[in-house]
């Protein structure tokens, strides 16, 4: 393209951008209400959504308790969605289930809501606390909804809320044992087992609990470590027996035998009175 072209298409452009911003404006400052809201209506539809949002806006208070509230609230709260603004549309979603409870639309504006609350949560290394309200809002959702149509789409949500939360554990696990704090590393992978039993990674957490046990133990003073050891050896057999085809069996029997070779060396050394 040459450079008359873009020149030519630059101002072709920006000539339109101020049209429509001079189109918009003149649309806000109307004092016809029915006139701005079939304006907004028209943004909508076009996917403007951020001129919709600023007309829904202003017609909020001057349209309440009309017979297009209800219409106008529903559209509000999708155009905060689409402008991927998910705490507000979230709020204004759920506002929407509180306003119109026997509105035939309260059902999708619910899982909406919590869906949003899913969609602002932010990736496991941080802080949970938006996924554990998404994960109360998605179960509270299907719970109430159980055929709904949403429901499949629901539960995969469910589903990666719990991951991710158990990935937020098992990091918190995974740092105690990486900074040599195992007894609470063994705390906090029990814990990690008894929140998401249902989880492909349970080996792995006995694993871990196993090993951070024989860690506590090998650093321990000789006087503790028979008792550590053979807590880590208990572990063990745990591991063995409820997880038999486990790829962290053949390092952990290394590890079993080392704690019982241990044990009988204490055992010779210092035998009990």
């Amino acid at each position: 393209m040459s450079a008359c072209c873009r020149n030519l298409f630059l101002l072709v452009f920006v000539t339109l951008s101020l049209a429509s911003c001079g189109q918009f404006e003149k649309v806000r400052k109307s004092s016809d209400v029915n006139y701005k809201l079939t304006k907004a209506n028209e943004y909508f539809d076009k996917h403007e959504y951020v001129h919709a949002n600023e007309l829904y806006k202003e017609l909020m208070p001057i349209m309440k308790s009309t017979r297009n509230y209800e219409s106008l609230c529903f559209k509000y709260s999708y155009t905060f969605y689409y402008m991927k603004d998910y705490i507000e549309a979230s709020y204004h979603f759920k506002n929407f289930t509180e306003t119109f409870p026997a509105s035939k639309q309260a059902e999708e504006c619910e899982y909406m809501s919590a869906v949003c609350l899913f969609k602002y949560a932010p990736k496991n290394t941080l802080d949970q606390t938006n996924t554990t309200k998404a994960l109360e809002a998605l179960q509270s959702y299907a719970n109430r909804y159980p055929k709904s149509e949403h429901t499949a789409e629901a539960t995969d949500y469910i589903d990666r809320s719990r991951k991710k939360l158990e990935a937020k554990e098992a990091d918190a696990a995974n740092l105690y044992f990486n900074i040599s704090q195992y007894k609470a590393a063994t705390v906090a992978y029990k814990s990690v087992m008894r929140d998401y039993p249902e989880s492909s990674s349970m080996d792995l957490y006995q694993f871990m609990i196993m090993k951070a046990m024989y860690k506590f133990a090998d650093k321990s003073i000789t006087e503790k470590q028979e008792e550590r050891f053979s807590n880590a050896i208990a572990a063990y057999n745990d591991l063995k027996a409820n997880f038999p085809n486990s790829k962290y069996l053949a390092e952990a029997m290394e590890m079993s035998q080392s704690a019982e070779s241990t044990i009988n060396k204490i055992r010779n050394e210092h035998p009990k009175q």
